[in-house]
């Protein structure tokens, strides 16, 4: 396909007329849209919480998507650098559409006080 060409049943504006170098020309081509859904009903406020202190370790659990072990990897050094002397332990389940093993989740359970689990993209 050749730039300025569709393919076939696609039709394309007439865009010869626009004066392409301003670029607010361009958002007359576009449509932008707000992802943003709609709330369906009232906001639940999330209670759960961990005392945690120095001492402690928090597990990190990353899904198996591409870039959820390396946020995580960053989401640690943020904690342990506000809550000083504690340690992280990242998990990678590897496969984000598999379920968590029942090992990750009994050593998880024996060592944390707290985990934090991540989704990358």
């Amino acid at each position: 396909m050749q730039l300025g060409t569709a393919s076939p049943g696609v039709i394309l504006p007439d865009i010869s007329a626009r004066d392409v170098s301003r670029p607010e020309s361009y958002t007359e081509l576009m449509e932008f849209l707000d992802p943003r859904g709609q709330r369906s009903g009232p906001s639940d406020p999330y209670e759960m919480s961990a005392t945690l202190e120095g001492g402690q370790q928090i597990g990190l659990f990353a899904n198996g998507f591409p870039g959820s072990v390396e946020f995580l990897e960053h989401v640690g050094a943020a904690v342990q650098r506000v809550i000083p002397h504690i340690t992280v332990k990242l998990w990678n389940k590897g496969n984000a559409s598999a379920l968590a093993s029942p090992e990750d989740l009994a050593e998880i359970s024996d060592t944390c006080s707290a985990v934090i689990a991540a989704y990358g993209h």
